[in-house]
């Protein structure tokens, strides 16, 4: 848990959740599903003038309507008071009305037309559909997704976005009030004409559609919501890119830093990359990146900055030997480097270290330290630090604070051979952060080159980084190339899972031409990575392939 004392900004409560729901009404044709969307008045307090999904509030009075609605053995209460809330709305917004008569005919438009849609006359909903005999059709509505509105908006939801088939012979017509202009549309036609900005829609609206896209019939699309739980849950954070506002989910690459640096969701993170200046992180923890954007390295690898004025710095992993971005490490410490730290021995890891130390001209040079290079590194990745660190080494740096209070950062030193046999990872204690270097990255895997690289070693050193998580409370992994990772360990263990799952591919194509070659085994092992992939993944199965061969020969 990162401490307090460490945080960027001063903290604010999120506006509360209120419980809503909507539903996504949905129907066959020959170009494939079609849901139904109507326009929020320019005028409404949420989401004004956008495309939308009817939906809204979920009052007690839903709750009461179980009497009168049919329920699933599978469905839970609440899911089935959420379904009658979206059934309501559908009706009160749209005239569209999911019930049937008692004997199992179906609704007419002739009993919707009977019916107060608004509630004028203060007869209930439930209350008119009891009236006339009618059941709510709840066991027909499904979850689809479950998304909770992002934590940095004045009003805040917490909404099932639940799907149903369109029923028969009932027309669409918009209250005129609250929402305008019912259409049906394809999901991948809406979001064209999103992006072309002439259908405005808000972020889940947009990720649900794109989801919905995937599929290409109601029937597929509600048999994928059989299991009675949503396909994703989501509550989004927003971050600044080309200054203005960028929203994301919490499986893409920039959600685990705004969640670091912005818990309670403000929009005062900027995810830009540049070279010019450190990216404060934590009061403790900067990121400065390096000009040397590739294939390889993303966006270039990050040397990140651990301390402060009171306590001086640890550089860890000082980058390529790039003059100017040594020369921006140097400033953004204003000198006072206690220990240069290189993770391992590759070419944009450690050859900064040296120059970074000349820099350091005040009374003493900090020391370089890490793990030596081992003889299977290649030439270009040789590395010999002044001092070798421990296994469990702890180091840590203090001082006293303007306000005169101690302060300490401590890194525990977590050895991880596998991507190169002289890796390490660094834990700082006090904050519960792991900077992983190459083991973990952010948008990408990392490659495993023998001999220096093993992948034995290298999915055992994961499983020491899970328990140091696991120990440690670790909810944060700083990667040398892109984006802080959130959910550690959650991310470490699909990290493992996708390597596993490569390795059995790699072993099938094995079996499949015993007689095969690396190359030979390479497109059917990697038929889903990019062909101008395949030189740099080449490498990686010559790590899974010696790691088979020798389980093979342990058995």
């Amino acid at each position: 848990m990162v401490r307090s004392s460490q945080q960027l900004h001063i903290p604010r409560e999120p506006a509360p959740l209120r419980p809503a729901a909507t539903v996504l009404l949905l129907r066959d044709s020959a170009a494939g599903i079609e849901v139904l969307m109507t326009r929020r008045s320019a005028t409404a307090s949420f989401a004004p003038g956008a495309y939308v999904f009817p939906g809204g509030h979920i009052d007690e009075a839903d709750e009461a309507a179980k009497r009168i609605a049919t329920r699933r053995p599978t469905q839970s209460r609440v899911q089935r008071t959420q379904a009658i809330a979206a059934i309501r709305e559908a009706f009160e917004e749209l005239g569209i009305l999911l019930a049937h008569h008692a004997d199992g005919s179906a609704v007419t438009a002739e009993d919707i037309a009977a019916m107060d849609r608004g509630n004028t006359a203060g007869t209930a909903f439930a209350d008119q559909c009891a009236a006339r005999g009618l059941v709510l059709d709840s066991d027909r509505v499904f979850t689809f997704a479950h998304w909770m509105t992002d934590r940095d908006l004045p009003r805040r939801f917490d909404v099932p976005f639940l799907v149903a088939r369109m029923p028969e012979g009932q027309t669409p017509t918009a209250d005129e009030n609250e929402q305008f202009e019912p259409c049906w549309v394809h999901p991948a036609d809406a979001l064209a004409r999103h992006e072309a900005g002439t259908f405005f829609m808000i972020f889940p609206t947009v990720r649900t559609l794109q989801r919905m896209a995937t599929y290409a019939t109601v029937d597929a699309l509600l048999a994928a919501c059989a299991g009675e739980v949503p396909l994703w849950t989501s509550c989004p954070r927003a971050g600044l890119l080309k200054g203005e506002d960028a929203r994301y989910m919490e499986h893409e690459s920039p959600y685990g830093e705004l969640a670091l640096v912005c818990p309670d969701g403000q929009v005062l993170h900027a995810l830009d990359w540049q070279s010019e200046t450190p990216v404060p992180l934590l009061k403790n923890v900067m990121r400065l990146t390096a000009p040397n954007a590739s294939i390889m390295t993303g966006p270039g690898t990050n040397s990140y900055i651990v301390g402060d004025a009171a306590t001086g710095y640890i550089v860890i992993d000082p980058g390529p030997n790039d003059f100017d971005h040594i020369g921006r490490l140097w400033r953004a410490t204003h000198g006072d480097i206690r220990m240069i730290v290189c993770t391992h021995s590759h070419a944009d890891h450690s050859p900064g270290a040296a120059p970074l130390q000349a820099l350091c001209k005040n009374g003493s040079k900090p020391p370089i330290v890490g793990l030596a290079s081992k003889p299977t590194a290649r030439a270009t990745a040789r590395f010999a630090p002044e001092r070798e660190l421990e296994d469990g080494e702890r180091l840590v740096l203090s001082g006293t604070s303007d306000a005169g209070e101690a302060v300490t950062h401590t890194l525990r030193v977590v050895h991880t051979p596998g991507h190169a046999a002289n890796h390490l990872c660094l834990v700082l204690e006090e904050d519960g952060l792991l900077f992983s270097g190459d083991h973990i990255l952010n948008g990408s895997t990392t490659v495993i080159d023998p001999p220096d690289g093993d992948m034995s070693a290298y999915l055992d050193s994961l499983d020491a980084l899970d328990k140091a998580c696991e120990a440690g409370g670790i909810e944060f992994i700083l990667p040398a190339h892109g984006y802080v990772i959130g959910f550690a360990r959650i991310a470490i263990g699909m990290l493992k899972a996708h390597r596993l799952k490569r390795e059995a591919k790699i072993a099938a194509a094995m079996q499949t031409l015993p007689e095969g070659t690396p190359e030979q085994w390479l497109p059917l092992a990697y038929d889903d990575v990019p062909e101008r992939m395949w030189p740099v993944a080449a490498r990686s199965l010559a790590a899974h392939v010696a790691r088979i061969r020798q389980l093979a020969a342990a058995r």
